[in-house]
């Protein structure tokens, strides 16, 4: 592999639902936030970014290689009932959180009027 060749990895991610919507964490250690880039396509929450590989320029001879470098993009199908227009993400000690709260409930005990 040269250099400038990247191969693509996907990030440890954690997708849990909370009483007010679902939260999609993925670890991100080494990432700035500049670098990385939230989508939404219908349903669809996309996350990217490029980890750069600062250790492997020169030449050093690994004993152990676990760190994933270069490019990234992981999508995650959300339910019908998430409001993705209203998803919040907070980037924090390598960890991105994206919350995406569900769609406001009509009330349980409401009048309709007769026509």
């Amino acid at each position: 592999m040269s250099e400038g060749d990247h191969s693509a990895w996907e990030p440890n991610t954690d997708v849990y639902a909370t009483p007010d919507g679902v939260v999609v964490k993925m670890e991100l250690a080494g990432i700035s936030k500049e670098n990385l880039d939230i989508s939404v396509d219908g349903q669809l929450l996309t996350i990217a970014g490029d980890r750069p590989d600062e250790c492997r320029k020169s030449n050093r001879k690994f004993q152990v290689m676990e760190i994933h470098y270069g490019p990234f993009e992981r999508t995650v199908a959300l339910p019908e009932h998430c409001d993705l227009a209203k998803a919040r993400a907070l980037y924090q000690n390598g960890f991105l959180s994206v919350e995406v709260p569900y769609h406001s409930k009509t009330p349980r005990k409401r009048r309709i009027q007769i026509n």
